[in-house]
């Protein structure tokens, strides 16, 4: 299937993107969770960027909260000096009825963080089961567009909105893709990320 899906990433062309570097600082949807790291998306994105001179450093850790990132961050911006970073953290925090006040707040420090070094700063929506009450799931999403709005940033939209609903799509825990839905969300991050990286 990958073979098959490479062309299709090769067929956009990021000419404005040369030379950069971009830090994804995220949780186990990012780090290939129980599949090889060359299957997740991360991996075959940068792949499909191969010839575009763009470097990704994917710092993405399974049970990564907001709290761990903040804590990660300052090493990885001196160690890997990015010159873009996404941050697609926060649903941990939600799946464990963390206080979104704190998760924003941390998400806060992040950003102003990242942008003391100078990084051009991306928020990745992210979005919980609606078990977890309307009042509560309505506020975690919205605090990325608040985040945005305030800070000026990028949202992406939330990259599993073709994959979660598709269960041949996902794991059995029901919350994280599987070999055949990495390409997916491969694809609809290199579109996404490709506008973003070349304004």
């Amino acid at each position: 299937m990958l073979i098959v899906l490479i062309p299709f990433f090769a067929h956009s062309d990021q000419s404005n993107t040369s030379g950069h570097k971009l830090l994804i600082l995220g949780d186990s949807l990012s780090a290939a969770y129980n599949l090889k790291q060359e299957q997740g998306w991360v991996s075959l994105l940068q792949n499909a960027w191969s010839n575009n001179d763009i470097h990704i450093v994917n710092a993405a850790i399974s049970g990564e909260t907001s709290s761990g990132g903040l804590a990660r961050l300052p090493r990885l911006l001196e160690q890997h000096d990015p010159t873009h970073m996404l941050i697609e953290l926060g649903a941990n925090d939600g799946l464990r009825g963390y206080s979104i006040t704190k998760m924003k707040a941390n998400l806060v420090k992040m950003i102003e963080l990242g942008q003391a070094h100078g990084v051009q700063i991306a928020l990745q929506e992210m979005q919980i089961p609606p078990n977890y009450g309307r009042r509560y799931t309505q506020m975690f999403t919205q605090t990325y567009h608040e985040l945005a709005e305030e800070y000026q940033l990028t949202v992406i939209p939330f990259f599993m909105q073709d994959v979660a609903l598709d269960k041949s799509l996902m794991q059995k825990d029901g919350l994280h893709p599987n070999a055949k839905g990495q390409p997916i969300i491969a694809e609809f991050m290199q579109s996404q990320l490709g506008t973003w990286l070349a304004e």
